[in-house]
């Protein structure tokens, strides 16, 4: 399929990646595959985003700040408190042990090796399903359309056609997804 591509919509898709990478995220999302747009779609593209309201360095902003969520808020750090456990002392004591960053590290995924026995990959992120719907149906839009390749603009109308959680908020709305599906279409026609 991604012999397909275009060559601008595949280097989004690699730039997709070292985005998660840097997001420290364990798996290629939705949401990167919409910041590689933001980082190499065509210009035309770009400014229909940034019109939309979002740019690469707001949507790379709001992943970070939500990647920085604290899973505990402070009523729940009391409440351990409380109970004879500080978290301040729990997270000095782990990253004594194990490097400054090890609870801001991702998880790594287990893999299935010879047998079924886990083992854990290294350095490949892999895509979450969502992520490689989005892709198929960026194809799919492009043989709707009878576009010979796949544009950035395919890649975008297949995430708008299925948003995950995090991309509709990013968005602003499912509204705001409706009203940009036919941009989409007449930047892609004007293009053609």
């Amino acid at each position: 399929m991604f012999e397909r591509f275009s060559r601008t919509a595949r280097t989004a898709v690699v730039i997709a990646q070292e985005d998660a990478r840097e997001l420290r995220s364990p798996s290629i999302e939705v949401e990167h595959v919409l910041l590689g747009l933001l980082a190499h779609g065509e210009p035309e593209l770009k400014a229909l985003l940034a019109d939309a309201g979002l740019t690469h360095e707001s949507v790379l902003s709001a992943l970070n700040a939500k990647g920085r969520g604290e899973p505990l808020g402070a009523e729940d750090a009391e409440a351990l408190r409380s109970i004879g456990i500080d978290l301040d002392a729990v997270r000095e004591s782990l990253e004594a042990g194990f490097g400054e960053d090890v609870l801001d590290r991702p998880i790594p995924e287990p893999r299935r090796g010879f047998l079924g026995r886990s083992r854990w990959s290294g350095g490949h992120i892999p895509f979450t399903r969502d992520a490689k719907k989005v892709l198929e149906l960026s194809l799919r839009e492009a043989l709707a359309r009878k576009d010979k390749s796949i544009e950035s603009g395919h890649v975008l109308l297949g995430i708008l056609r299925a948003p995950n959680h995090t991309t509709v908020s990013l968005f602003g709305g499912s509204g705001q997804i409706d009203d940009l599906r036919p941009k989409v279409h007449a930047l892609l026609d004007r293009a053609a």
